[in-house]
């Protein structure tokens, strides 16, 4: 999306870390404490002003740099050719998109986004997919089988990279096993809704307008009254069909990419994207997560591993 060399990296993924980290102290605080601290400039508050700081300040440092790019006509190199550069579609075309001038805030808003949207979703359901199959390996032979069988290796080639979607899409059993990951260990554990007029919850409790209601996805994932007893396994055959097809579940049951018209507009993308990247790793790598380390989740909107996962990388082929 954007030239990988020239974006800020660093200084955008450590605001985005605590940006993240100070939304879960909002949803869990009253509203009138957190607007106290940030009046203020203390506690948590502090730390979302400097992490939105440094995001603007990067991305306004990388929407400079295009603009003089653009306004001096510089030759695009080869490798910026690749992709879709998301800030000189807005330079460009955006005006005429959406009806209007866009603004440089509007365009840095639009990239927040961005960022909030799949920055943290595909590593942090890869992360959770490798741990869980660590712990069943049964796993991980059958997706290596599966990929053997549905793409069979020609005389002498091994090592093989999987970015076409027609191929990862006859991968049934590696997507039972990713839409298990993400039931078990949803990115974004929390969906908040407000309610628009007063209503009753079908568990009888009464709400008002405008009250602020959290949805656990991660709970809903382990609920036996919505998956059964088997709920807390982790059983990739639960997603295929009879028929030997990918089982599809309703939204309000699978909560990981939400629901309704609330539903993210990159769900097929970001399936294919993260099979496409787990099918590459399983093919060629085999990961050894090391022993005893434990899976404690970080103070976050996202549902991130505390400390990462750590694991030895090591090469299937020579």
């Amino acid at each position: 999306m954007l030239p990988p060399h020239r974006i800020p990296t660093s200084s955008i993924l450590k605001g985005h870390g605590g940006a993240c980290e100070v939304i879960l102290h909002r949803h869990i605080m009253p509203r009138n404490i957190w607007k106290l601290q940030r009046w203020l400039g203390i506690g948590k508050e502090k730390i979302h002003t400097h992490a939105y700081k440094t995001i603007d300040l990067a991305l306004t440092k990388y929407l400079s740099m295009k603009q003089k790019e653009m306004s001096r006509g510089t030759k695009l190199k080869d490798e910026d050719k690749e992709g879709f550069d998301m800030l000189k579609f807005f330079l460009t075309q955006g005006s005429e998109i959406y009806g209007k001038t866009l603004t440089d805030q509007i365009m840095k808003g639009n990239l927040v986004g961005l960022i909030f949207g799949v920055q943290d979703t595909t590593s942090i359901a890869l992360t959770w997919l490798f741990w869980l199959i660590s712990k069943n390996p049964s796993v991980e032979t059958k997706i290596r089988e599966e990929i053997q069988a549905t793409f069979p290796s020609k005389e002498g080639e091994k090592l093989r990279y999987f970015v076409n979607r027609e191929e990862v899409s006859k991968l049934v059993y590696l997507h039972g096993a990713l839409c298990e990951a993400l039931r078990l260990f949803p990115p974004a554990p929390i969906l908040p809704r407000t309610t628009l007029h007063p209503d009753i919850l079908p568990s009888g409790h009464h709400v008002n307008r405008k009250k602020k209601i959290l949805f656990s996805v991660y709970a809903v994932g382990r609920m036996a009254s919505v998956w059964g007893k088997d709920c807390l396994e982790f059983k990739p055959e639960r997603w295929i069909s009879k028929e030997g097809g990918i089982k599809h579940e309703p939204s309000h049951k699978f909560f990981a990419f939400s629901a309704g018209p609330r539903t993210c507009p990159g769900k097929e993308l970001g399936l294919i994207r993260m099979k496409a990247i787990a099918a590459t790793i399983i093919h060629n790598y085999h990961v050894q997560v090391i022993e005893g380390q434990s899976a404690t989740f970080k103070a976050s909107i996202m549902l991130k591993m505390k400390h990462g996962l750590k694991a030895k990388v090591k090469k299937r082929w020579a």
